[in-house]
């Protein structure tokens, strides 16, 4: 049955009385009593509810509690068992999910409980409503502008080993023989007895972690023919090719190897290091994590957050919130990232019409598009730096219209044509001899020097020169904040090394503890605007008790002085 209390609704007696004024005030002003006033309330409870019978089965835990648990679990970077001791006994836990009776109904969750919860809310993908329900709550809340925001990845790992190729053959294969006994005993049966003994046992697994460099090569072929073997073996038999230790076993294959027919058989080769495609197996323990050929081996996650780029704005009102946040495996490009990221915060209307960014998200197919949309795209051009000392469109003058004006010399062209293409012709006189004729984009004619250019490259000459300009450089250096975002994310919720494996449980992971930053951000603003909600009611209060005073030392003699003036008629009452 499916249990919600309705934490709109007044209370008859206040709760908390108990509480002594101090740790009152502590909870009030902290993210206990932000999460409590502001959050609670607006969780969405209503996706839990298909998975409950409403009037049948054992009373469900009470799911405002059970979504706030999650919440903060991740935010506090907790195990499940902390975070079972954190809600049967912290009070601060009680006063953010307002649980105020003692049950263990109320303030028990079991593990496993714990688990299961965890598990409906991945396989629905519903913590992306419960970060974009909390944080909406939180930019209405707090006014935040959203018209300037930032973008970056920052690159995860999951909880799984790092692993070299002979490693990935060898733990592949130790899986798919397990899998085998377990579930089809007298196949395993039917294995080679020196196959299971050489892959099955930990033991065999150590052994070929220690294999020296001189010889690994060997070992490598010898691994993927044990590995080939068994993928033959069993190729026709459905039940075994439909277990998904087989199908990592086929991938491995597939990835690693080069298959060729020969009369005596397949022959197996394995590819060359610098064939191996990003995207392949890592580790058979987390078959989504991909390979970054910068960071390495896990998964990356894009987030875009507000910014202010006032100088004299007061620190009070300049809170940043992370608007986007999307979990993507390791090999995937920041170029496909900046579009979606916008989409998404349109659609709940906290969209920039500003975004800063690095060059890889800046290319001119996501800069034409953002312009349709009414963004405006800050980044620095791809490729902008001089190779060779060679001379650039960026160099010459354009005009607003994209035609060249004048040449680095300060030559204007004789001709300017537009047609598919740009095209200006120089006069023979300044171009023939010019120190820059070797490194210059003109090219000698039959007649004169032309620079021919199309429409993006344009652009991209016009980007460049604005990149030069201190307005340009004014504006990006606000860009190096969202490097300290990433730092917070990861210190004060652990995001970069996750105790899950799998797409689906990362993506949870991280989709949440970025949730749990924008509570702990707004967390601070929420305590600095009640510290000075408490300091103007306590100098309210100083005024009253000092008028009190006065009134009741000299309120008789005022009386006798009215009362000397004006006569008896005329007195007033202080």
């Amino acid at each position: 049955m499916i249990t919600i209390k309705n934490h709109k609704q007044l209370e008859m007696f206040d709760p908390w009385a108990h509480l002594s004024p101090k740790r009152r005030q502590m909870l009030e002003q902290g993210w206990p009593g932000l999460f409590q006033k502001e959050i609670l309330g607006e969780l969405p409870v209503e996706k839990l509810m298909p998975f409950f019978c409403s009037n049948n089965g054992r009373p469900s835990k009470e799911l405002s509690a059970v979504l706030g648990v999650l919440v903060l679990q991740q935010t506090m970077d907790l195990t499940d068992e902390e975070a079972v001791q954190s809600l049967a006994f912290d009070i601060r836990w009680h006063y953010a999910m307002n649980i105020t009776e003692e049950s263990d109904f109320a303030k028990y969750m079991c593990p496993k409980t714990l688990w299961h919860m965890r598990s409906i809310v991945a396989e629905n993908h519903l913590e992306s409503e419960l970060f974009k329900t909390a944080t909406g709550k939180l930019i209405k809340r707090f006014e935040v502008d959203t018209d300037k925001q930032r973008l970056d990845s920052v690159h995860i790992r999951s909880n799984m080993k790092r692993l070299g190729r002979i490693a990935i053959f060898v733990t592949g294969i130790n899986k798919f023989i397990k899998n085998l006994k377990r579930q089809y005993k007298s196949l395993f049966e039917s294995l080679d007895p020196d196959l299971v003994e050489r892959y099955m046992p930990e033991k065999a697994l150590q052994c070929f972690g220690a294999i020296r460099p001189s010889e690994s090569r060997k070992t490598l072929k010898t691994v993927s023919q044990d590995l080939l073997n068994l993928v033959q073996e069993f190729k026709d038999n459905a039940d075994v090719t439909g277990m998904h230790s087989y199908k990592l076993l086929d991938r491995i294959l597939d990835e690693h190897c080069n298959l060729t027919a020969s009369e005596e058989g397949a022959r197996i080769d394995i590819k060359p290091p610098k064939e191996i495609s990003s995207d392949s197996l890592q580790n058979p323990s987390d078959p989504d994590a991909t390979y970054s050929g910068h960071k390495g081996q896990g998964y990356q996650v894009q987030i875009m957050e507000t910014y202010s780029d006032a100088e004299e704005e007061k620190k009070e009102k300049d809170l940043r919130l992370i608007t986007h946040v999307k979990v993507e495996q390791a090999h995937e490009s920041d170029a496909h990232a900046l579009i979606p990221a916008i989409k998404d915060t349109r659609e709940r209307d906290v969209g920039p019409k500003e975004v800063l960014v690095d060059a890889a998200y800046g290319g001119d197919d996501n800069v034409q598009k953002t312009e349709k949309e009414s963004v405006e795209v800050v980044a620095p051009a791809m490729g902008g730096a001089h190779k060779n000392d060679k001379l650039h469109l960026s160099d010459f003058e354009l005009s607003d219209k994209g035609t060249i004006t004048a040449c680095p010399m300060g030559h204007a062209p004789i001709e300017t044509k537009k047609k598919k293409r740009f095209v200006a012709a120089f006069d023979f006189i300044h171009c023939k001899g010019c120190p820059n004729e070797a490194v210059c984009p003109a090219k000698r004619g039959k007649k004169r020097y032309y620079v021919r250019y199309g429409a993006k490259e344009m652009r991209l000459a016009k980007r460049r020169t604005y990149e030069k300009t201190e307005a340009f450089l004014d504006r990006y250096r606000w860009r190096a904040g969202v490097e300290a975002t990433m730092s917070e994310f990861d210190r004060r919720t652990g995001v970069k090394q996750l105790r899950v494996r799998g797409l689906k449980a990362v993506r949870y992971s991280a989709t949440l503890k970025a949730l749990g930053l924008n509570i702990l951000r707004a967390a601070a603003a929420w305590a600095k605007e009640k510290a000075g909600k408490d300091a103007s009611n306590q100098s309210k209060r100083g005024l009253i008790l000092l008028f009190l005073i006065v009134k009741e030392l000299f309120g008789s003699f005022f009386q006798k002085v009215i009362l000397i003036f004006t006569g008896p008629r005329q007195i007033m009452v202080i």
